[in-house]
């Protein structure tokens, strides 16, 4: 699990004052790319070479609320991963009481740029891979 903490910013709220429960979504990406990167596989490094990711699957059950100023961090744990895809569970927790603010899950499938199915290739599956089962030796 990798994690990645920030403040709710006033732009992200709606008129209730609440976070505006498509920014979770956005946090969750966030979460997706710092988790990539940690694993020494940049975004634009995979779309430089045709290889894109897009979600397949999405859900995100939605707790308790955030408001503006509220600080939260996003704990990112990849739950599958082979060469044709990857699947990240998400907990955003408010961090002044501890409280899950959003459970999510994705799954992002490999594809060319036409949006043909493709397996990852080496280098970026064994970087990714090398971290991941090291996530699963951790919860076995």
């Amino acid at each position: 699990m990798f994690t990645i903490r920030d403040e709710v910013r006033f732009g992200e709220t709606d008129m209730m004052g609440l976070v505006y429960h498509p920014n979770y979504l956005h946090w969750m990406e966030m979460g997706r790319i710092d988790y990539l990167k940690r694993c020494g596989v940049t975004l634009n490094e995979l779309m430089e070479h045709g290889i894109l990711f897009p979600i397949t699957e999405i859900s995100s059950q939605y707790k308790n609320s955030l408001t503006y100023g509220d600080s939260y961090e996003v704990q990112t744990t990849m739950s599958g991963f082979n060469k044709a895809k990857m699947e990240y569970t998400y907990k955003i927790i408010r961090l002044r009481d501890g409280a899950v603010a959003v459970e999510g899950y994705t799954r992002n499938l490999f594809t060319d740029t036409e949006g043909k199915i493709k397996r990852l290739p080496e280098p970026w599956f064994s970087r990714i891979n090398e971290v991941y089962q090291k996530e699963v030796k951790q919860h076995e």
